[in-house]
């Protein structure tokens, strides 16, 4: 059962939801609109499941920096969320992908216990300017079923991280080099 945005910010009010930074007009029927981070991560050279990923970071200036297509990026939301209570959907939306920016296809679901600045998978189909803190895409919280089962209990890799996370699949990858 998805939340709607009365129920979203009486779970925030509650205690039941971290959203941080917090902004009520960002509530939509269904949604909070989350905003793009101030970090970019472009991804370098060819990717390899089994090694790390090389890259290049920047800082995006307030004037906005331009996506090229055929690269791969990582960024972050400006929004630090989570719940031990609810699981999460992070998706772009309408009108990021009117702009032809593909934002987070592969990994939408936050897991319940997994309060994090989402790490983002962000391509371009054209030259397209992006800025800080813009509006990025929509996040759902959804009502779990059965046993709570915290992200944090399960030693999983990703759970600590606060900032841009590229792939680790090397961990587990036989022959994989850390």
């Amino acid at each position: 059962m998805i939340l709607t945005g009365p129920a979203i910010a009486a779970a925030r009010d509650a205690g039941h939801i971290t959203i941080d930074p917090y902004d009520p007009a960002r509530l939509s029927p269904n949604a909070y609109d989350w905003r793009l981070g101030s970090t970019l991560r472009v991804c370098q050279g060819d990717l390899d499941a089994a090694a790390p990923t090389a890259f290049r970071e920047l800082t995006l200036p307030d004037d906005g920096y331009v996506l090229e297509p055929g690269h791969l990026y990582l960024g972050h939301t400006l929004e630090r969320t989570g719940s031990e209570t609810y699981a999460q959907l992070l998706n772009g939306d309408r009108t990021t992908g009117c702009l032809g920016i593909w934002v987070h296809v592969s990994a939408p679901l936050g897991h319940q216990g997994h309060a994090i600045r989402w790490t983002l998978e962000i391509r371009a189909t054209r030259p397209v300017r992006v800025r800080p803190g813009m509006t990025f895409g929509k996040l759902v919280f959804l009502r779990t079923h059965g046993t709570p089962a915290s992200y944090q209990q399960h030693g999983l890799k990703y759970r600590t991280r606060e900032g841009i996370e590229a792939s680790r699949l090397y961990e587990e990858n036989p022959g994989g080099r850390r």
